[in-house]
């Protein structure tokens, strides 16, 4: 299997940088794009790396903000074939909030009737290779850079956020932002029985908002659990932020960045 990141916030080389998230999978029977990202980056990064997205057979979009679901209408303008999955909360309304300010980061709602978005709630078994999950209890370390995050009901509990399992070879969790926390999203991918070789996503320890970083107590108890997990290789970018992924990489060997245009490869 390989992934390589085609959208994401820091670039080492040729592609361009963006502020988003998309992840291009290629496993043995599948063409994935995990997210899609905010803008048209996505296109010109595929185009660079001579990844053809018309040829694309499953998508799925993490949760419903902007920076991950943003190009949906234009990658559904040149892909008539990919199954699009979503959970259905993910096209109510969502806003960051500071003070008086209000600011929509919501998905465009009128792709939830497209013929190729499949809707679902909660847990999905694509097929025997692929399974969605949220998280319902996303309280215990929680990351206060969700603080600004609202839905239409208040504060965002992150119920339209859903992670991708990969059973072939190791194994792969994929994430988006890990709003649900990266410890209470690996618990119950525990939980139900899955052993991944590899995890890859961000962990939402920076607002980009306020330009903040999540304490170090919770850097410190995060990083005690995430050794606790010494078979998995992490692979985080997005949304931890540089500042809390170097702090985190002292003390979990593990860790590693994975910037735009970077692929890393599996075991069989």
């Amino acid at each position: 299997m390989k992934i390589t990141a085609l959208v994401e916030n820091k670039s080492d080389g040729e592609l361009k940088a963006k502020h988003g998230l998309s992840q291009y999978i290629e496993t043995s029977s599948r063409k994935i794009l995990f997210d899609v990202g905010p803008d048209n980056t996505l296109f010109q990064n595929a185009a660079a790396r001579g990844i053809d997205l018309s040829q694309i057979d499953t998508v799925v979009i993490s949760h419903g903000h902007i920076d991950h679901g943003g190009a949906l209408k234009r990658f559904l303008q040149i892909n008539s074939t990919a199954r699009i999955y979503i959970q259905k909360q993910a096209f109510e309304p969502h806003y960051s909030k500071l003070l008086c300010f209000r600011w929509n980061i919501g998905l465009d709602a009128m792709l939830e009737q497209h013929p190729q978005v499949v809707v679902v709630c909660g847990d999905y078994q694509i097929d025997d290779k692929l399974q969605l999950f949220t998280v319902d209890q996303p309280d215990r370390f929680y990351s206060s850079a969700n603080d600004v995050l609202y839905d239409a009901n208040g504060k965002d509990r992150f119920l339209h956020e859903q992670n991708l399992m990969i059973r072939e070879g190791e194994g792969v969790l994929v994430m988006g932002c890990g709003h649900a926390g990266i410890i209470n999203i690996l618990e119950k991918a525990k939980a139900s029985g899955y052993a991944p070789g590899v995890c890859v996503g961000g962990y939402h320890l920076f607002d980009p908002i306020t330009r903040q970083t999540v304490s170090t107590a919770l850097l410190d108890a995060l990083a005690k659990e995430l050794k606790k997990y010494s078979e998995i290789e992490f692979y985080t970018c997005h949304c931890t932020g540089t500042k809390a992924f170097r702090y985190l990489s002292k003390k979990v060997p593990k860790l590693h960045y994975l910037s735009c245009g970077e692929t890393i490869e599996t075991e069989p």
